[in-house]
């Protein structure tokens, strides 16, 4: 089965932004071009197409970084507001098309576009030709579902067989609601090696041959992924690791393998769901994360609001105040640092009034790595007051 155009972006940037952005993007085309999982540095000015700039927080931008400007074009739909993806290295999906470009940041469908979602330090970024659900193709053409993510392990020794994981993305056409749910039924591949992933979507792939090995997973007319996994013993000249024969690394060196794992936040002053009464809305915001090898970097909160209707605001860290939202949804709110504690508050400047609202929470980790993954009653709760 030929493979769709698909494009993973993974981000790592600090949390006070002093560093480059680095962005690892993957291509992968129906037509005979594709670009393997390549690290780009995520531009400094917000490309533009169609007379519309691109912000260069966003995942039209890391496309941009990583395919160049003249390979890919979007066009600006009045309707919806935003630039709409057409083409990647001239490969073709029009918008109204049986299929169609589509955004996923970790395995989630983003509806507001690829100019429109910002991707953050640690998240994953798919751009995919799905086939339109209210109009599939008649004549025979390719028809492609919902991606595929998989984990893999940065490193595993020769001889090993790693467990890898598999997901896939389940949305709701009506609501636009995700779900991410482990893969059963996979088939995962490294080079002659072949497993089938588990109810759980796991599934342990046996590795030989030294360097990188590229790992994939495929299932149906799903999109398919793929990660990178480096085999070495640690002194076999491969992953880094000196060559036989030259000196050892310096005692105390830094272990080979990376820190690639978030720490988890949690929300604890608000409950899911939760109700305050008219005057008794929450002021002060509290949580705590567990603990992390890396230590702790940044704590960041978004706090979105919707009342009266559709009158929407988002709360501003530098303002100190809610500021009005073009758009509603949580996603196009603003991220704002509380510090780096584990165990967090933030004092509002009053009492929230009255309104729907979204609290998001986001940890980032000494190496990098962003809990941005959002969970309900986890690092996410939607409460109300009257």
């Amino acid at each position: 089965m030929k493979k769709i155009l698909l494009a993973t972006v993974v981000l790592a940037i600090s949390a006070a932004s002093a560093q480059a952005t680095t962005v690892s993007v993957r291509v992968s085309a129906v037509g005979p071009t594709s670009l393997p999982r390549t690290t780009v540095t995520m531009p400094a000015t917000a490309p533009q197409k169609d007379g519309h700039d691109c912000a260069a927080t966003t995942g039209g931008a890391a496309l941009d970084s990583a395919v160049g400007s003249p390979n890919w074009a979007a066009h600006w739909e009045s309707s919806f507001n935003e630039l709409v993806l057409d083409s990647i290295y001239g490969e073709a999906h029009p918008f109204g098309s049986h299929l169609f470009w589509a955004v996923y940041i970790d395995g989630k469908s983003a509806l507001d576009g690829l100019c429109n979602v910002d991707v953050a330090q640690g998240d994953y970024a798919q751009f995919v030709a799905l086939c339109d659900p209210y109009d599939p193709p008649t004549d025979g053409s390719p028809c492609y579902g919902e991606p595929l993510q998989l984990q893999a392990p940065a490193t595993a020794a020769p001889g090993s067989a790693p467990t890898v994981t598999v997901t896939e993305s389940q949305t709701d056409i009506n609501t636009g609601v995700t779900t991410i749910v482990p893969s059963a039924g996979a088939t995962v591949t490294a080079g002659a090696q072949h497993a089938t992933t588990d109810a759980d979507g796991h599934a342990a792939i046996a590795l030989s041959d030294r360097g990188p090995v590229t790992i994939t997973a495929t299932k149906g007319t799903r999109v398919d992924d793929s990660a990178t996994t480096c085999v070495s013993d640690g002194a076999d000249g491969f992953c880094g690791s000196a060559k036989p024969g030259e000196p050892a690394p310096p005692a105390g060196a830094p272990a080979p393998l990376p820190d690639t794992t978030p720490t988890y936040g949690f929300i604890r002053s608000i409950r899911e769901h939760q109700h305050f009464r008219h005057g008794r809305g929450p002021r002060e915001l509290m949580g705590t994360s567990d603990p992390d090898p890396s230590g702790l970097k940044d704590v960041q909160l978004r706090l979105t609001r919707r009342a009266h209707g559709n009158r929407c605001s988002t709360f501003s860290g530098e303002r100190l105040r809610f500021t009005r939202m073009k758009r509603c949804g949580a996603r196009r709110g603003r991220w704002f640092s509380i510090g780096s504690k584990a165990d967090w508050s933030y004092l509002l400047p009053k009492a929230l009034g009255r309104g729907r609202y979204v609290l998001d929470l986001k940890t980032i980790d000494g190496a990098g790595n962003a809990d941005s993954r959002l969970a309900r009653t986890r690092n996410r709760v939607v409460f109300f007051v009257a």
